[in-house]
């Protein structure tokens, strides 16, 4: 599954889907909105494009690392402490392949989906700048 949504990510069954004949390591990545003094994020993506991209980064991780599944889901909205922002659920036949995969699909994301962050603070609000992880 590929998304870009509003509402909150099952986890659970990402996971579940991910165990299929041949699956012998599931590497899932939560990315939380933390408490680094703000209230609240709002992201933004530029959907269709989003999409695309996302859809060929998952195609080409599974051909680098030989993955059974791949996932991603991409929040978008405003979000507070706490909430998910992006979860990726990669099964493989191996740990090796399965954490190769999921870091390399988080990296290209970070490089060049289009997809945007604001922090909002008490004292204002800020777009980030390029990949601050």
């Amino acid at each position: 599954m590929i998304s870009i949504q509003t509402g909150d990510i099952d986890i659970g069954s990402l996971i579940r889907g991910a165990k299929q004949r041949g699956t012998g390591a599931i590497v899932l990545f939560d990315g939380i909105v933390r408490d680094d003094d703000i209230s609240e994020m709002e992201l933004e993506a530029y959907r269709d494009v989003a999409i695309a991209e996302l859809g060929r980064i998952a195609d080409e991780a599974k051909g680098k690392f030989g993955l059974l599944s791949v996932d991603i889901v991409h929040r978008v909205g405003r979000l507070a402490v706490g909430d998910n922002i992006l979860v990726i659920v990669v099964g493989a036949g191996h740990r090796k392949e399965a954490y190769d995969g999921s870091r390399f699909i988080i990296e290209a994301i970070k490089r060049g989906v289009p997809i945007w962050k604001k922090e909002i603070r008490r004292d204002g609000s800020s777009w980030v700048e390029g990949d601050r992880g």
